[in-house]
């Protein structure tokens, strides 16, 4: 295996929110689930990580207005 193998990835499909679905088989809906599924996981765990430093932050320097 080569590193463009190693760094190749699959094209995202374009999901556009609202978008009208009747055109799109079961497997097509069941994918974009999967892949929301997945990016609502990135997202919570972007936030969870935001939340941890900041409470370390906090804890090191105090919440701002106190003291």
């Amino acid at each position: 295996m080569d590193a463009d193998e190693l760094f190749a990835r699959k094209p995202m499909p374009s999901i556009v929110i609202g978008e009208d679905l009747a055109m799109l088989s079961v497997e097509e809906l069941r994918e974009r689930i999967g892949l929301l599924t997945a990016e609502i996981a990135r997202l919570e765990a972007a936030i969870a990580g935001k939340q941890s430093s900041r409470a370390a932050a906090d804890a090191v320097f105090g919440r701002p207005g106190q003291g």
